[in-house]
């Protein structure tokens, strides 16, 4: 075998690609691979269900969001913000209960205190001076078990004397709900309804959403819309144009190409692409599965 061939193994040196081959044979190692086409979301799917959008609404920040899927989200964190609520006021409501028996006892336990006091000032009893407990009649005792003392100790063993754990004091919950992507304040009311353009090829319109390869177009340039083809969306009309559009025809003269409607900088929303469990469009497209590592 010559000195320079692929699978050149006469090699005093363990080279990287060697190790690394062998830690994927072996089982050792931490495995980094690119994931897959299949692992990135596409540019017209939700962002919760990960499905082409029937109904498809973006936010400010432009996440894209099946409006039935986002505003069920809406309503599954509004309803465990009021359960969590109604704790909290059924917590704080008992420790105020707790507070004014406490308050209740310790007034009535001063009272008891000073009529004690008042009738021990002039006693018709004689005084016990040589008794260990100030002539009260009863022996102090350095046991924990006297005078009634154990019926105040906890047994973890018989169940009518075992400690109860105290409730863990909950915090104010707060009342707004927040997007699930871009982790900002999110409202019904601002969600923006988006009009995507479909294709005009009769034999891409006979076959369903989910199994078009090309399934919408720009809707001025009609260029076919993808994750590769960076996008954004009208905010007075909801047409996704491609970012090309925007930077060649709508920013000369900051009119909408097909109302004629005069737009801002904020009008244009820039569509967030990609961004699913797995990887991140032009971000991250690399997996690693870490294993145990291969001791020399």
């Amino acid at each position: 075998m010559t000195r320079h061939a692929r699978n050149c193994t006469a090699g005093a040196v363990y080279t990287y690609h060697e190790k690394k081959k062998d830690a994927q044979a072996s089982g050792y190692g931490t495995q980094s691979q690119r994931v897959g086409k299949d692992s990135v979301k596409d540019f017209d799917c939700c962002c919760l269900s990960l499905q082409p959008c029937r109904n498809p609404v973006i936010t400010s920040e432009g996440y894209l969001f099946d409006k039935e899927s986002i505003l069920e989200y809406i309503i599954t964190k509004k309803n465990e913000i009021s359960r969590k609520l109604k704790e909290y006021e059924k917590q704080k409501k008992k420790k105020e209960n707790e507070l004014a028996e406490i308050a209740v006892a310790e007034k009535q336990s001063r009272v008891n205190s000073f009529c004690k006091t008042e009738r021990s000032i002039v006693s018709s009893s004689p005084v016990k001076a040589f008794l260990s407990d100030g002539g009260e009649g009863t022996s102090r005792s350095v046991s924990n078990m006297a005078n009634g003392r154990d019926k105040q100790l906890p047994s973890f063993w018989i169940p009518s004397m075992t400690p109860e754990a105290k409730d863990v004091p909950l915090k104010k919950p707060d009342k707004t709900v927040y997007c699930p992507m871009s982790g900002r304040p999110l409202l019904a009311k601002d969600l923006i309804p988006v009009k995507f353009h479909e294709v005009t090829d009769p034999d891409e319109k006979a076959k369903a959403v989910i199994s078009r390869e090309c399934r919408y177009v720009c809707a001025v340039t009609r260029d076919v819309l993808s994750n590769s083809v960076p996008c954004a969306v009208l905010r007075p009309t909801g047409d996704v144009v491609t970012m090309e559009c925007v930077e060649k025809v709508i920013k000369k003269d900051w009119m909408h190409p097909l109302t004629g409607e005069k737009l801002q900088e904020s009008d244009i929303i820039p569509l967030q692409r990609g961004g699913t469990g797995y990887a991140f469009t032009n971000d991250n497209l690399e997996g690693q599965h870490q294993r145990p590592v291969l001791q020399a």
